[in-house]
């Protein structure tokens, strides 16, 4: 048996936009605000996700989103009455009530809205038992071309803002965009740094760039990276960064056992309710055959909350997350049953 459990997060995903100021060569996932297929989720609509949720049992609300729709006139113009009809200027306002209803549901947010102002951090913190942002990268690839959000500087920043807050959070790197194995060295390292400043990171997320038939292939030659590379990337992480930062992949993107041995420890978030919407076309694997799989291979398979148990250990989330929080709890910080 394997020292340290092999971690993962019930959830449900709640894309409340799929509009985005970022226009990024491999997403599957932004529609233009003029596309018939773009839109912005209703309370209703929302609720009946986690309601869904809390009946399945899920703990986490996972709240992605395109980054600053509102800087489209477009998306103003189609959505901007919808938003105001419900009280909000913004979608990160409105974002603000959802978590406060995900809450009302027993479910504990996590926000990943792209990049996000100091006090939008502010705003949107007591209500978050985490929030995330993925880095990606800190080099100029080409794939991020009219992205003013994938800037490093502006991502670094936020990350490092979050520190600020005491705020877990989730941040990673999305391997075959362009970039090269020095970056992947790079990224680490700045990841490292200001983990060492503020002691917040609690998980990165090592992503392999996966195809599907929803991008718009503005760059031609991007290549997911093997299986010789992710397992490159896994020991490179393990040297650069340290052991309380759990190393997860998506057991949806490839297969884990696969990548576990060499050292991931977490399987991220895993919905019984709702797809990946990033990744449509990428079914989330059954739960209970991740856990009979592992358990084969010795490895015990456990579920925590989207807060790392050793930041509920330590008390470090969102206020308004505190009640729910130790309801859920074990003494040891993972899912109490």
């Amino acid at each position: 048996m394997k020292n340290r459990p092999i971690t993962y997060s019930k959830n449900i995903f709640i894309p409340v936009t799929n509009v985005c100021r970022n226009k990024c060569a491999y997403c599957g996932f932004r529609r233009p605000a003029e596309h018939q297929d773009a839109f912005l989720m209703t309370e209703e609509e929302a609720a009946a996700v986690l309601k869904r949720g809390a009946d399945a049992g899920c703990t986490e609300a996972m709240f992605a989103f395109g980054e600053s729709p509102e800087q489209n006139p477009e998306f103003n113009k189609r959505f901007g009455k919808q938003l105001k009809d419900a009280g909000f200027e913004t979608v990160i306002e409105y974002t603000a009530h959802l978590c406060r209803l995900a809450l009302d549901f027993g479910l504990l947010p996590h926000v990943n809205g792209g990049v996000l102002s100091f006090e939008e951090l502010k705003m949107l913190a007591p209500l978050n038992a985490s929030m995330g942002l993925m880095l990606e990268t800190t080099a100029d690839v080409q794939a991020h071309k009219d992205c003013p959000g994938k800037v490093p500087a502006a991502r670094l920043e936020m990350i490092e803002n979050a520190g600020k807050l005491k705020m877990p959070f989730t941040t990673g790197l999305l391997i075959g965009i362009g970039e090269t194995r020095n970056d992947w060295v790079e990224s680490l390292q700045v990841i490292q740094k200001l983990h060492e400043k503020y002691g917040h990171i609690q998980e990165i997320i090592l992503q392999n760039y996966t195809p599907n038939s929803g991008q718009e292939n503005i760059i031609r030659d991007l290549k997911p990276p093997s299986k010789e590379d992710m397992i490159d990337l896994i020991h490179l992480t393990k040297n650069i960064l340290t052991p309380d930062i759990s190393i997860q992949v998506a057991p949806n993107l490839m297969p884990p056992l696969e990548l576990i041995q060499y050292g991931v420890t977490d399987l991220g978030g895993i919905s019984p309710v709702t797809i990946d919407f990033i990744n449509p076309e990428s079914d989330w694997p059954e739960i209970e055959e991740l856990k009979n799989l592992l358990s084969s291979k010795g490895y015990e398979f456990k579920e925590r909350l989207p807060v790392h148990p050793h930041y509920v250990k330590k008390g470090w989330y969102g206020a308004e997350t505190e009640a729910r929080i130790k309801e859920l709890a074990d003494v040891n910080g993972y899912r109490k049953y």
